[in-house]
């Protein structure tokens, strides 16, 4: 049995559909909506890695490279802020940080 560009691309619809089903069941903890966010990421990359082997451009796993990166970056800085957050509120309940002061 060979995979096809179908398998790949249902495989990163179901991890896109398991992170956006992730995001709107759980509206309280703060860590979990930031692994359904990159899990999200990892289903888009899923489909230009995909992409970009069957169609035989290196131009999809460029962005992938892009879109790592950012990831990274956005992770770091979330859970620094997470972090702060936690010392100062002692939660990281969604429910308890929507009123933010500067």
């Amino acid at each position: 049995m060979t995979l096809t560009l179908g398998h790949f691309l249902s495989l990163g619809g179901v991890l896109f559909a398991l992170s956006v089903i992730g995001i709107f069941l759980n509206r309280h903890n703060l860590i979990v909506l930031l692994m359904a966010i990159e899990l999200m990421l990892l289903a888009v990359n899923m489909n230009f890695i995909a992409f970009s082997h069957f169609l035989g451009d290196m131009a999809g796993q460029v962005f992938v490279f892009f879109i790592l990166t950012v990831a990274a970056a956005e992770s770091a800085i979330g859970l620094a802020i997470l972090v702060v957050l936690f010392r100062n509120r002692s939660t990281v309940d969604v429910q308890e940080l929507d009123a933010l002061q500067g």
